[in-house]
């Protein structure tokens, strides 16, 4: 059996309208290797929930291929199925039952054991307000219970479309920490979300795509990049400590608490000729780029004059149950 969960091979889809011809999808070749939370990234429009809509067949592909455990998509999609959950649209509860009542009766309609029903609520932290109504959780608690009616069936495989839309911070939170759970515990996580700085908490790989192709993929770290952006340097007298670097031929600006050295590659060269100067490094530390910064310069709009997108990797590096 193949150790990709998912691939996508030359993934294609359009649709026609009154306008003409709509690519959605372009050519898009991505893997999921088991294991982990994996990212799935792109602007609005680019293609992302498309793709889902595809891999679970709730949309039919134009072109290219699919494939869900090694098995070809949607040919084989009945034999894998049952090990796949996902949450593509808002879950519909009944909202004077509890959590508990309403699970339960989704898992008599699969098929699963009641027993499970407290074994789920409990793995999203939802195990002492299971006998409290629906219609009085927060929209944090609504999405853990829809995560936790997806585990019903104890998939590996759990797919999820935005899930902390209109959450408050604390509710992101909560969301983020069971997905991360989750993911420890060997289910293989796809995260589509436009909340970067949680991606980058909670993913251990990522893909970025723009206008239905991919644009990155791989590791956060190796997404991101290793080289930096330079080192924050904090002195007393920042402009004293400009001009030295400066005339150390150091390429440095200011701003507005710091210094940014940049193309530094020895950090204790700048200690040193500070230091011989009368100014003290109280703060030396590398800056670098995060994943937003990343995602923002990958999926930006060319200007007149750039050159073509990038059309493959960057080297860089409903509840369905």
């Amino acid at each position: 059996m193949s150790d990709l969960i998912v691939e996508t091979i030359d993934l294609r889809k359009t649709y026609s309208n009154r306008r003409g011809r709509f690519v959605a999808v372009d050519g898009l070749s991505m893997q999921v290797p088991a294991g982990g939370v994996h990212g799935f990234l792109g602007p609005n429009g680019s293609g992302k929930t498309t793709t889902i809509r595809m891999l679970l067949g709730l949309a039919r592909a134009s072109g290219g291929r699919m494939r869900l455990f090694g098995e070809d998509v949607p040919q084989h999609l009945p034999a894998v199925m049952g090990r796949i959950g996902a949450i593509v649209e808002q879950p519909k509860f009944f909202p004077t039952f509890t959590g508990h009542k309403n699970l339960s009766l989704l898992a008599r309609t699969i098929g699963v054991e009641s027993r499970q029903v407290d074994a789920v609520l409990d793995e999203v932290g939802l195990g002492e307000r299971g006998e409290d109504r629906y219609k009085t959780y927060s929209l944090g608690m609504k999405q853990r219970l829809a995560i936790a009616a997806t585990l019903l069936k104890q998939p590996r495989l759990l797919i999820l479309d935005e899930p902390t839309n209109g959450l408050d911070p604390a509710g992101i939170r909560e969301i983020r920490d069971t997905i991360v759970g989750l993911g420890s515990r060997g289910v293989t996580v796809i995260l589509s979300s436009h909340i970067l700085a949680e991606v980058q908490q909670a993913c251990d790989s990522v893909s970025i795509i723009g206008h239905g192709r991919l644009l990155a993929s791989g590791s956060v770290d190796e997404v991101i990049g290793d080289s930096g952006r330079g080192l924050r340097v904090v002195v007393d007298d920042l402009d004293r400590g400009m001009e030295v670097l400066q005339g150390r031929s150091f390429s440095v600006r200011r701003e507005a608490t710091h210094l940014v050295v940049e193309n530094a590659a020895d950090a204790s060269a700048i200690t040193r000729e500070l230091a011989e100067s009368g100014q003290y490094v109280s703060e030396l530390t590398p800056l670098r780029d995060d994943l937003e910064s990343v995602f923002l310069d990958l999926t930006r709009t060319p200007e007149p004059g750039d050159g073509p997108p990038p059309s493959s990797a960057s080297s860089r590096g409903e509840v369905t149950t």
